[in-house]
């Protein structure tokens, strides 16, 4: 399918892939990419040399910056200003495109869980799970333990803590090729999307006595930091930059080619 292309919009030495569509009044600057099936609303404004990535949509009166890259899937909502890049899927509004959630990746609220007793819950993604870990509650202050084996689902190698991030920022952003991960917020809440390349769903861990495991070859983001928000995580092996597959595009061709188990 050819591209559909209002008269009006204006559109300068600009690359455009098969099937996008660009309405009325829309301008798209000098080198800028419109990859296959993406879609530029009306009177958006697309900067030099940005690309907006396979099947995203940007919306209407919304400005992409200039160099700014918008992740394959991404919604960007009416008149937002995007100054930095945008991950694949992420969904994005308001004047200071804050991400507010990430496209095809239902919720798994610690709120829907009935009854909130000890135990694991699969998540939809493949080898991921929700860890629900005992607690003990009395008038001298509460206690969660954890497992190494029973609860924790590997040795722990390594360990460490985000913290101070600001609302509007990601972590993550990557996937492990061996390393596996177990997260708690150990104070406060973050939203984390766990996505194997073809499921993907985003949990909120909001409690200290929710564990989320992460296998290998799970891509992880986390954001949505409250205020004062600590992210404890365990991990099985050490550091290895080598381990890290930091471009998405790379992530899913990989999990592609594995086995189905």
């Amino acid at each position: 399918m050819s591209a559909a292309i209002h008269p009006s919009a204006q559109l300068d030495a600009a690359r455009v892939g098969v099937g996008v569509r660009v309405g009325p009044l829309a301008m798209v600057g000098a080198g800028a990419v419109l990859e296959d099936g993406c879609v530029v609303s009306a009177a958006a404004c697309i900067g030099d040399g940005a690309i907006i990535g396979v099947g995203a949509a940007v919306g209407e009166g919304a400005v992409v910056a200039t160099g700014v890259r918008v992740g394959s899937g991404a919604r960007i909502g009416a008149g937002a200003v995007v100054t930095r890049q945008v991950p694949a899927r992420a969904v994005v509004q308001g004047p200071e495109a804050t991400i507010v959630g990430y496209a095809d990746a239902p919720v798994h609220l610690p709120a829907r869980m009935a009854p909130a007793m000890p135990g694991v819950l699969e998540s939809v993604v493949r080898g991921v799970c929700l860890h629900v870990l005992r607690e003990v509650r009395d008038m001298r202050g509460d206690l969660c333990a954890a497992e190494v084996g029973a609860d924790v689902p590997f040795l722990v190698r390594r360990s460490f803590l985000v913290y101070n991030v600001p609302n509007a920022e990601l972590r993550g952003e990557h996937a492990h090729r061996r390393c596996a991960q177990f997260l708690i917020a150990v104070k406060g809440s973050v939203r984390v999307v766990a996505d194997d390349g073809s499921q993907r769903e985003e949990f909120s861990l909001d409690r200290p006595n929710l564990g989320l495991y992460l296998p290998p070859m799970i891509w992880g983001i986390q954001y949505r930091y409250s205020e004062g928000a600590v992210l404890l995580v365990l991990a099985s092996d050490p550091y290895d930059p080598a381990d890290y597959i930091r471009d998405y595009g790379e992530f899913v061709a990989l999990a592609r080619e594995r086995p189905t188990p």
